[in-house]
C-alpha cells in the first residue's frame, strides 16, 4: 500500500454476468476516489475481468463461496490490513469481522426485485442512479483485440452457447440469421462474422463456419480471454446472444445488444444500457417457471422464438443505431 492510498476490498459475485453488472461500483469509486487502491475477491471464472482495473493490488481467487473453509481462508488473507472500505456483493459474513472504516455489504432488501445493476447500486445508496456496467481495458488490452478484429467492413458478433440447453438459442437458428443478415439484402451485407464463447464451447464454430467466406469469420471461441472478448466486442456493430455473461459484456462495450431470453427473468438480468433489447418467443419468464418451477429441465426453452422475430429486432435495432454507430472498422 502506497502512502496516502485508500484500500477497498471488493468482493464481487463469482458469475460472469452478475460481475459485469456490478462492475459500475467500481468504476464509481474509482471516479470518486482517485487513490483508491484495489483488491478485488472474485471466482475463479469472473476474476480475469478485473485484470486491468487502475490502482489493482490483489486479484484473489474464492473457489467455492459455498464452503466455509474458503471465506475462513479468504478470511486470514485480508484480516491484518485496515481497510478504508469493504463492497461485499455476496452478502457474507465475512466482511462484519474485517476492520474497516466503512462497509456495504448486501442484503435481502423488502419489495420486489429489481434489476441486479439497481441492486449492486444501493450497496453505495446510488439507486436513484446506478452507475452502468463498466470494464477497464488496458491499451495492451485493446491492442490485442484490434490485432484480432482488424480487416474491412462491419461486424455481426454472435455467441451461441449458455451454461444451460434450457436457455440456449438453437445453434441452427443463429446459422439461419446471420445468412439472413449478412447476405444478400441483408441487413449487414457483405459485414464479417464474430463467433465468441469459452473453450467448452468449441463445437458451435463448425455450424458457423460455413455462413460466411473464410476471410470475413473471425473465430474467438477458446481462444480470447474475456478481457480481449470485451474488446473486440467494442469493435462490433451488432451482437446477438444469449442471456450470458458475454451479453452483458456486449452491452457493457456500447455494442447494439439483443439478448435472447427464455427460462430467464429480463427484468433482473436484462442487458444493460442505451442500445440493448430483450428478445424472447410467446411465452413469458412466468409462463416458462410455470412449466419448469426449478428450471433445470433438459430440453430447450427457447423454440418458440423464431428466426423471423429475431432478424426484424436486429434489423430495427440496426435502424435505431445507425446514427450513433457508423464507424466501420
Amino acid at each position: 500500500m502506497t502512502q496516502g492510498s485508500f484500500p477497498i476490498l471488493f468482493i464481487t459475485t463469482p458469475r460472469i454476468g452478475d460481475a459485469v453488472l456490478s462492475s459500475g461500483l467500481m468504476a464509481k469509486l474509482r471516479d470518486e476516489i482517485p487513490h483508491a487502491r484495489f483488491t478485488i475477491v472474485a471466482g475463479p471464472a469472473s476474476a480475469p475481468l478485473f485484470a486491468d482495473v487502475p490502482g489493482l493490488d490483489e486479484i484473489l481467487t474464492l473457489p467455492n463461496p459455498d464452503r466455509p473453509a474458503h471465506w475462513l481462508s479468504l478470511w486470514r488473507r485480508v484480516r491484518r490490513r485496515r481497510w478504508g472500505l469493504v463492497v461485499d456483493l455476496r452478502g457474507s459474513a465475512m466482511a462484519s469481522f474485517v476492520r474497516t472504516r466503512r462497509r456495504a455489504i448486501l442484503k435481502p432488501q423488502a419489495g420486489p426485485a429489481v434489476h441486479k445493476v439497481i441492486e449492486a447500486a444501493r450497496l453505495l445508496k446510488l439507486e436513484d442512479d446506478p452507475p452502468a456496467p463498466h470494464i477497464f481495458l488496458s491499451p495492451e488490452t485493446e491492442a490485442a483485440a484490434l490485432s484480432l478484429t482488424e480487416g474491412e467492413g462491419p461486424i455481426l458478433a454472435v455467441a451461441p452457447a449458455a451454461n444451460w440447453v434450457g436457455k440456449t438459442w438453437p445453434l441452427e437458428r443463429f446459422a439461419q440469421l446471420a445468412i439472413r443478415l449478412l447476405g444478400e439484402g441483408g441487413a449487414l451485407q457483405g459485414a464479417r462474422l464474430m463467433v465468441l464463447g469459452g473453450q467448452e464451447d468449441a463445437g458451435v464454430v463448425a455450424s458457423l463456419r460455413h455462413v460466411v467466406p473464410k476471410a470475413r469469420f473471425i473465430d474467438l471461441v477458446g481462444k480470447a480471454d474475456l478481457l480481449t472478448s470485451y474488446g473486440a466486442l467494442r469493435q462490433a456493430r451488432l451482437f446477438v446472444g444469449n442471456d450470458t455473461g458475454l451479453m452483458h459484456l456486449a452491452a457493457a462495450a456500447g455494442v447494439p445488444t439483443l439478448g435472447l431470453f427464455g427460462p430467464s427473468d429480463e427484468t433482473l438480468y436484462g442487458p444493460w444500457g442505451s442500445f440493448t433489447q430483450v428478445v424472447r418467443g410467446g411465452r413469458t419468464f412466468e409462463q416458462i417457471r410455470a412449466q419448469d418451477p426449478e428450471l433445470n429441465q433438459s430440453f430447450c426453452h427457447m423454440m418458440d422464438l423464431s428466426v423471423d422475430h429475431v432478424a426484424g429486432c436486429a434489423d430495427q435495432l440496426l435502424k435505431e443505431t445507425e446514427q450513433t454507430h457508423k464507424r466501420v472498422v
